[in-house]
């Protein structure tokens, strides 16, 4: 017989315990599209407290959908690895250039992530972040229907070590600190430059150049990164943010064990 009780207090409490885990944090990941989702592995693997804030139900970002919803993603040779490390299957399709099916890819990325040990707050919306003596301390987050109903509610927060701005093409962790606090951020400009049109060679090697920490506490991984520094989209290829997640993390351990 089931205790209709006894399945809602299991859930009530393992989600709280999750909660709980989530609000001191080596690294708090915002926006868990592919490079989020690399970082929070690679970051977890590593044995550090990680947990991946997303504001949608569902996690993946743009990769779900392929190219103009034709549902395949194409991979340079040089991200390769990253997809081994993932368990991600891929096909050869000639010049250097792999396939894969983008459900399976994003699912992939999601379930090796999570089982080693990587936290998703989904339907958690980061509004704000921490600040404290000239660094980024962590974010300010609310459940998105809260926002969505247009409910008076104040928010939450969680104290990170560092935090990653993932969020793609909006850059809006980044938006934050320029915008409520006027600081400057490591771009050329000190402000977010923007996105430039499609250039898929100029915007790879971008993304994964520039990826790094954009301010004291905050670092850039992914499109997010192109959106600060005025990098060129690349469509439904993905290396760039695949090897930038890969790259944010190593950066951010380094970073964190030399200040232990």
């Amino acid at each position: 017989m089931i205790d209709d009780v006894m399945v809602s207090r299991a859930i009530a409490e393992r989600f709280h315990e999750k909660l709980m885990s989530a609000l001191e944090l080596d690294v708090a990941i915002v926006g868990a599209g592919p490079a989020g989702l690399v970082a929070g592995g690679y970051l977890a693997r590593a044995g550090k407290r990680v947990a991946l804030f997303e504001s949608k139900l569902s996690i993946g970002g743009g990769m779900w959908g392929g190219g103009n919803l034709m549902n395949e993603i194409v991979v340079p040779t040089d991200a390769l690895p990253v997809f081994d490390d993932f368990g991600v299957k891929y096909r050869e399709f000639g010049g250097g250039y792999y396939t894969a099916d983008a459900v399976h890819a994003a699912s992939a990325l999601a379930y090796k992530a999570t089982s080693d040990g990587l936290t998703v707050m989904n339907t958690s919306r980061v509004e704000d972040v921490m600040y404290a003596d000239g660094r980024v301390t962590g974010v300010v987050f609310i459940s998105s229907p809260v926002l969505s109903a247009g409910l008076h509610v104040d928010p939450i927060a969680a104290g990170a070590r560092a935090v990653v701005e993932a969020t793609g093409h909006p850059c809006e962790v980044a938006h934050v600190l320029v915008r409520k606090m006027g600081l400057k951020l490591t771009s050329e400009s000190g402000g977010i430059a923007g996105e430039r049109s499609m250039s898929a060679e100029s915007g790879e090697r971008l993304v994964v150049e520039k990826t790094g920490e954009i301010f004291p506490g905050l670092y850039a991984a992914g499109m997010a990164v192109a959106a600060v520094h005025g990098g060129h989209r690349m469509g439904p290829i993905f290396g760039g943010m695949l090897l930038s997640g890969k790259r944010v993390a190593e950066m951010i351990i380094e970073d964190l064990d030399g200040a232990a």
